[in-house]
């Protein structure tokens, strides 16, 4: 690639989709309001999804022909994402998601910073932006350190090479290169991916520049089946590669074995105290939940101030979920405890 061919370089969109009938229109329509003048093309990797998306994508596809369906039969990301690279024609991939919406300059400014920063992939900021309360609730959690640990892609931080990048704008000869995604990853195939770009002597690099707008789980129980599955994945991944920076990874584990462990104290405390036994004293446990309590309480009133009081009540109940949902997870999948399950909740 050269710096002054950038603008007429062709791209093409991929999209894994599976039951996203609430989603994919305004999805898909953020990426054909690009500016970017290159061609393009919207490949959308189809899963068996049963609430009415497929019947959505075949509407778009008979209107525009630039939008074309695949089958994804096994409905997973990985899967969807390496389908729908291996069938695209240009030469830079744009990995996209069925909750995300592109400003109108995305691809411009991405296929710019691709070809002056040479990397393999480029990456921005994940923007969550709710429309109900609990959506709302959703998003500052999101956006907030006490949320998801304020990394880059949720937060914002220099430009710069990157440990691995939200989504990705990458060159579609180094995704062939390296064997495309790990389809037995269910969750975090893109750090795993970006991870051997970067072992293979490529760059991944970081630009604010880049911001994109995504769409919250619109309820509580589908927002804790993300963050259990999330959860999961994220601890083995951690066990099986140790990757050095995993400390922030391990405060969600971390605070629920802590909690968990204070309950139980607790409430042998309680047992103690009515026999009028020593272990009483194990009523000192229930101050690390009394603690988290606190800390939960608190971040609402920081994080969330500016927002009506139906989204601060919805972050009380948001933020031990997304804590809980993935430490729970986290220590289920480090110890290998869901062999049996993650096939289907890692979808």
């Amino acid at each position: 690639m050269s710096e002054p061919d950038s603008r007429s370089i062709g791209v093409s969109y991929v999209m894994p989709v599976l039951n996203e009938v609430d989603e994919i229109r305004s999805a898909v329509e953020s990426l054909v309001s690009q500016d970017h003048e290159g061609p393009f093309e919207v490949i959308l990797a189809l899963g068996p999804s049963v609430d009415g998306t497929n019947e959505v994508v075949a509407e778009m596809a008979r209107l525009d022909p630039r939008i074309r369906s695949i089958p994804n039969p096994v409905g997973s990301t990985p899967a969807g994402l390496n389908v729908a690279i291996l069938a695209s024609q240009y030469p830079v991939t744009v990995r996209v998601d069925a909750h995300s919406v592109l400003p109108p300059d995305y691809t411009r400014i991405a296929v710019e910073t691709l070809v002056a920063s040479g990397a393999d992939n480029v990456g921005g900021i994940m923007h969550a932006e709710g429309r109900t309360p609990f959506e709302k609730a959703v998003a500052r959690a999101y956006g907030s350190s006490v949320g998801l640990g304020g990394t880059p892609h949720h937060v914002g931080g220099k430009e710069g090479p990157a440990e691995t990048a939200y989504l990705g704008v990458f060159q579609r000869h180094r995704l062939i290169e390296v064997g495309l995604f790990d389809e037995n990853i269910k969750r975090g195939q893109d750090w795993e991916l970006n991870r051997r770009l970067r072992a293979t002597g490529g760059v991944v690099w970081f630009t604010p520049r880049l911001t994109v707008t995504y769409r919250p789980r619109p309820s509580l129980a589908k927002l804790v089946r993300q963050f259990v599955a999330t959860g999961i994945w994220r601890g083995e991944l951690v066990r099986r590669f140790a990757f050095a920076n995993s400390l922030r990874y391990l405060v969600p584990p971390v605070m629920v074995l802590a909690v968990a462990l204070g309950v139980v104290a607790g409430l042998v405390g309680v047992v103690g105290a009515i026999a009028g036994t020593a272990v009483a004293w194990f009523l000192i446990g229930f101050v690390v939940p009394a603690v988290y309590l606190v800390f939960v309480v608190a971040a609402t009133f920081v994080s969330a101030r500016d927002e009506d009081g139906r989204t601060r009540a919805w972050f009380l109940v948001v933020l031990p979920c997304i804590h809980f949902g993935w430490g729970i997870g986290f220590v289920a999948g480090f110890l290998s405890l869901t062999k049996n399950i993650t096939a289907h909740i890692g979808r």
